[in-house]
């Protein structure tokens, strides 16, 4: 019966780290996620094989622009071709485990149909997770491989807790999981200097992921636990070489006041109150030239009493960013259209900058049922008046924890977009980007995380 017990209590701890091989989205827990992501438990074999599935349905009105056409973010993605669709989102296989007491891998694929398997239109399975961990230096753990770079807790944390149907907050979703773009390509010069990219040469996005190599360790005093995380890498896409003219640095730095007496004070659903900064930054080449692109951020997260009625958690991240901003496509292809309504018009130069925040939390009614609610709010290009767009999203969502390792959840998002600043636009020209803003539809979502 005891080694029955341990084998169930080892089998939750590694389905939670099998989230973090596929990316991360709002969670409903802070923990030490370079120990999780990083090293298999001590008593892991050399062989665990692990994954999960997360089907999806999506409904939105599908409402049109004046002109008729249907704006993208009315669409689900990846294809954007229907307002409603059922999709497997993701489909995460994965094998870890240590060599020996002193090093640990990952190995994972992602089969799913999403914006890291679509790739310049095409869906493109491939290895997401790469990595291995050598724990010899006391106070510093090296990591090499394809690794999830230090960043935003959206990026940091995994799967098995996330909530409002897997949808990223806005600012994380436009400036961390922005597309790579062929290097080999001379772009279409638009207004603002800005330049026109096609949906074939969008080549996906990584997942937070690049190869590259980190030095990482965290450290214990009382109920206090410290951690860092320092990457150099290889920026661009994992099915290509650099395309920076220069490396990826990307730093983490948090300290976690571990809450005892209610909930765990371990793993993925550790009780803790966590505060957290971070910085990436790269040189993309883009267009036979090399720009300055950064990205930074500060948080704040508590987490107390996971599936336990009364647990709750909440979460603030504040991120901007400068440089290569992206403005999707704002309508799929049509005849007549203008390459400004039907590309992703990039903003590469350092002197265009976003900004944004989220702020969510969540409360465990009983032991399985959980409600939560999320405001986000993305300020896209500031700096120049015409081409500013303001998203703001309210998530209202509900989860039924069957087990640690199956969970339901239903969803609604109220979502606007604003335009501050028309005046800069001439009066004739008006009338399509004021509609394109009112016709954000509302979002209705039903998902599962089923792992195994």
């Amino acid at each position: 019966m005891g080694k029955r017990k341990k084998h169930k209590k080892y089998a939750i701890y590694a389905l939670a780290v099998v989230g973090l091989a596929a990316g991360s989205i709002d969670v409903a827990a802070a923990a030490n996620w370079f120990k999780l992501e990083g090293i298999s438990p001590a008593h892991a074999p050399l062989l665990n094989f692990c994954g999960f599935f997360i089907p999806l349905y999506k409904y939105m009105n599908g409402t049109m622009a004046e002109n008729g056409q249907i704006p993208r973010f009315n669409l689900v993605a990846p294809q954007d071709t229907s307002s409603k669709s059922f999709n497997i989102l993701f489909a995460h296989i994965m094998l870890r485990g240590n060599i020996n007491k002193h090093i640990s891998y990952m190995l994972a694929g992602e089969f799913g149909n999403n914006q890291f398997t679509h790739v310049a239109g095409n869906y493109t399975p491939q290895l997401m997770d790469a990595h291995a961990t050598f724990s010899y230096v006391p106070g510093a753990r090296f990591e090499v491989g394809i690794i999830r770079a230090p960043g935003p807790e959206e990026d940091m944390q995994g799967y098995p807790n996330f909530a409002f149907g897997f949808n990223y907050s806005t600012v994380v979703q436009q400036l961390m999981l922005q597309p790579f773009y062929s290097t080999n390509t001379d772009y279409r010069s638009g207004p603002y200097e800005s330049y026109s990219v096609p949906g074939k040469n969008i080549m996906g996005n990584n997942a937070f992921r690049y190869p590259g190599a980190e030095v990482m360790d965290w450290f214990r005093a009382g109920n206090m636990e410290y951690a860092y995380g320092v990457m150099v890498g290889n920026f661009g896409p994992l099915v290509a070489t650099n395309t920076s003219s220069g490396a990826l640095v990307a730093a983490r730095l948090q300290a976690s006041y571990i809450l005892r007496g209610f909930g765990p004070i371990h793993g993925p659903f550790r009780s803790d109150v966590t505060g957290f900064l971070w910085y990436q930054h790269a040189n993309p080449i883009f267009n036979g030239q090399s720009y300055s692109m950064t990205r930074d951020g500060l948080g704040l997260t508590y987490t107390q009493g996971y599936m336990q009625r009364w647990g709750r958690w909440l979460k603030f991240e504040y991120i901007r960013g400068s440089g290569m901003i992206d403005a999707p496509a704002v309508f799929n292809t049509y005849a007549g259209a203008a390459p400004t309504l039907t590309d992703a018009q990039v903003y590469p130069g350092s002197q265009n900058t976003a900004k944004g925040y989220y702020v969510s939390g969540g409360f465990f009614v009983t032991n399985r049922l959980e409600f939560d609610l999320r405001y986000d709010f993305y300020d896209r290009l500031p700096n120049v008046a015409t081409q500013e767009r303001i998203f703001k999203t309210w998530a209202i969502g509900g989860q039924y924890h069957i087990t640690k390792s199956t969970r339901v959840m239903v969803d609604y998002f109220v979502r606007s977009v604003n335009i501050p600043d028309l005046s800069g636009i001439p009066p004739a020209q008006r009338a399509l980007p004021q509609s394109v803003a009112n016709a954000a539809d509302n979002e209705f979502a039903v998902t599962a995380f089923i792992a195994f």
